[in-house]
Order: structure tokens, then C-alpha cells, then sequence
């Protein structure tokens, strides 16, 4: 039955884990610091929780690194981030001894990849082409991405397409999303909205939400949230 408890229904290796990554700039606020720096500091929060979930077995990890609606803060804060994100791939890329992300982990970038830059773009499919065989776990970092735009592209795709009206069934719909749904999804930042993150695949997703920023997220609070998800009894609406 649905009704059982998570831990009778699935194994941590056939969950799919969502996290939105917020509040970098309010905790380097808070401390003085510039955005930039907290940015610096959750890059580093996401490398130890990657590797932290990749140690319980977690199957799909899918981090909220930066929205659609991200693209409207200032120039200096968006050049910052895009270049901690290259900078983090090229270091990982230039390792003498084998790269943890890259031997065990297939690495997806899911989100309007139109938007960002051609040199960026270059290092993604790098990544994606390295990682590709890789079956320990698989990482969706969403850049640049949205969920409503995300449904828009499946409705667009189908007008492309020719597909009749009768044609769009939700298992179509499924089949052109960027990820599968999501069986849990964690929030830092103080907040408790899920802020267009996914918003079909979190349909009947289990919430957490923290009253921490990303930068103090750590490994005790993920395995927190993995023991709320597994007391959970889902019905899926039944």
C-alpha cells in the first residue's frame, strides 16, 4: 500500500533529493561580508553535501544553484557566480589525481543553457560528456532555470511537433521534463515557498524547510531531513 511507511516503499538509491541553495548573500550579510563571499562559501557547502548524499547511496540530486529570475540581479553578482561556476569545473577538470565528481557521479546542467555564455557552454557539455557513463549517482545542477519555463518549452515542443490536443497525456508531458519527480525537496534561507523550483516534478513532494542559510547547511542537517523523509507516509492522493 501507498500508505506504508517511505522506508517499505523505496531505497535511498531510487530517491530523487531536491535543494534549493538560499540565502548566500543574507549570511554574508549578516557577517559583513559581500555577496560575493557567501556565494564562495556556498559553492563550498554544495561540494561537501554532494559528496555527503553521494555517501548515503542517494540516487538523484538535483541543487537549485541559480533561477531564471536570478539573471536580474546586479552584472557584478551574475559575472561573480557564472565565474565560480567555471572555475570550480576547470579545477576539477585539472586534478592530478582522479576527481571525485567526475569518476563517480554523472553530472547533468538542466535550465536555459540559450542564455548562458558560449565559453560556459563549452565547459557544460565538457562536463556533461565526462561524467555521462558515470552511475553512482546522478547530479542535475539547474542553471539558469525555471519551472514555469520549463513547462512552457514541453507545451511549445508539442505545438512543434504536430502533437494533437489527445496526444498530451501527463506521461508525454513526464517524458520531456528536464528531471523525474521529486520525493524530497529541502529548502535553506528561511523561507517556505519552493519559488518556481520544479513545480510539476514537486507535485506530491515531501517539504523541509530550514531556518538556516545554505553556507551553515551541513552533514548532519541532510541526514536530518533524510530521517523526516522516511517517517513520512506519502498517499499520493488516495
Amino acid at each position: 500500500m501507498k500508505t506504508s511507511l517511505i522506508t517499505n516503499i523505496k531505497k535511498m538509491k531510487n530517491c530523487h533529493i531536491g535543494i534549493i541553495l538560499d540565502g548566500n548573500r543574507r549570511w554574508a550579510q549578516e557577517r559583513g561580508l559581500s555577496p560575493t563571499e557567501g556565494h564562495r562559501e556556498g559553492l563550498e557547502t554544495a561540494g561537501k553535501i554532494i559528496r555527503e548524499a553521494h555517501k548515503k547511496g542517494i540516487g538523484m540530486l538535483t541543487l537549485f544553484v541559480f533561477s531564471t529570475e536570478n539573471w536580474k540581479r546586479p552584472k557584478k553578482e551574475v559575472v561573480f557566480l557564472m565565474g565560480l561556476i567555471q572555475s570550480f569545473f576547470n579545477k576539477e577538470f585539472k586534478k592530478e589525481k582522479k576527481s571525485f565528481l567526475f569518476d563517480k557521479i554523472k553530472i547533468r546542467v538542466v535550465g536555459e543553457r540559450d542564455k548562458i555564455s558560449s565559453k560556459i557552454n563549452k565547459i557544460i557539455e565538457r562536463v556533461e560528456e565526462k561524467t555521462r557513463k558515470n552511475k553512482e549517482m546522478i547530479l542535475n545542477i539547474a542553471l539558469s532555470y525555471g519551472g514555469r519555463s520549463e513547462i512552457l518549452g514541453v507545451i511549445k515542443k508539442a505545438v512543434r511537433d504536430g502533437i494533437s490536443e489527445k496526444e498530451v497525456t501527463e506521461d508525454y508531458v513526464k517524458k520531456n521534463l528536464l528531471a523525474p519527480d521529486m520525493d524530497l525537496i529541502i529548502r535553506t534561507g528561511k523561507e517556505k515557498r519552493l519559488s518556481n523550483f520544479f513545480i510539476w516534478q514537486a507535485a506530491y513532494s515531501e517539504l523541509y524547510f530550514l531556518d538556516k542559510y545554505w553556507p551553515d547547511f551541513n552533514e548532519k542537517d541532510l541526514g536530518e531531513a533524510l530521517d523526516y523523509y522516511k517517517k513520512r507516509q506519502r498517499r499520493f492522493g488516495e
